[in-house]
């Protein structure tokens, strides 16, 4: 029954395959973000269980952060209405390509074969297919799939994704792409057509960057950090290797930039 049941899987078209899929996901998705939501109110009653004098620290924390989050937020409104003057006397258009849609992150999948997560939001939230996805550290990946209530982002650790890049301090564009990575390992990518007069190895680590080029996501986005660079085998670039910040693994938020604009 199993090898009948293989063979029509092999034969059947792809319409049917893509429709089971589909259907398949969509039914297993109420479990996966209800164990989502059942995490979420585990560790809000765990923090209750803490001492007076742990969350008055953690208030203190809280407080100093909030103190110099607010002088950024200052300074980004500052920064903000520059680049409107600037744009009024230059009569160049607004630059208001993305709206950020916060999302919890329900289910985390790393294996041999692919690196992604799945979060609490999907078409009900106007997410489409192919938005970048970042947080606070830089680019998460980017939405692979998109269905009712949760979407499938894939990760910058995917084999599958590749992103155009600049490193730090250089504007010629170079080829990022996600690495074969370890179940337990740290996650990592590799970048290919490096120019030759780039150096740079583990103790003094290049910044790896968007480059803004694709129109996919926007430039100055932190993507990792260069590790390792040597002389590709026609000798007219370099090769490298790129490590990726451990916090890929351990996110329970991320941010959907949602284009403006459907062009």
């Amino acid at each position: 029954m199993l090898g009948l049941a293989l063979a029509a899987w092999l034969v059947a078209p792809i319409a049917i395959k893509t429709f089971l899929r589909t259907s398949f996901f969509e039914m297993t998705a109420p479990i996966e973000v209800s164990a989502s939501y059942a995490s979420d109110l585990q560790k809000f009653w765990a923090m209750r269980l803490h001492s007076k004098d742990e969350l008055i620290e953690a208030g203190r924390d809280m407080a100093r952060l909030n103190a110099s989050y607010s002088l950024s937020v200052q300074e980004n409104e500052e920064l903000k209405s520059q680049v409107e003057r600037l744009q009024g006397l230059l009569k160049m258009p607004a630059d208001e390509r993305y709206r950020f849609e916060h999302a919890r992150v329900a289910q985390r999948d790393f294996s041999g074969w692919w690196q992604r997560m799945v979060i609490r939001k999907g078409s009900d939230y106007g997410i489409p297919l192919g938005a970048p996805v970042v947080y606070s550290g830089g680019v998460v990946g980017r939405i692979s799939e998109v269905h009712a209530f949760t979407s499938v982002v894939q990760l910058t650790s995917d084999p599958g994704l590749r992103i155009a890049a600049v490193v730090s301090g250089d504007s010629r564009p170079v080829s990022f792409q996600g690495a074969e990575n370890q179940v337990f390992g740290n996650p990592r990518g590799v970048i290919e057509f490096v120019p030759l007069d780039v150096y740079a190895n583990a103790t003094a680590p290049k910044r790896l960057a968007t480059s803004g080029l694709g129109g996919v996501y926007p430039p100055g986005l932190t993507i990792g950090q260069i590790v390792h660079v040597e002389s590709s085998s026609d000798g007219l670039f370099k090769t490298g290797e790129v490590e990726l910040d451990p916090r890929l693994s351990e996110l329970t938020e991320v941010t959907v930039l949602v284009p403006a604009s459907k062009e």
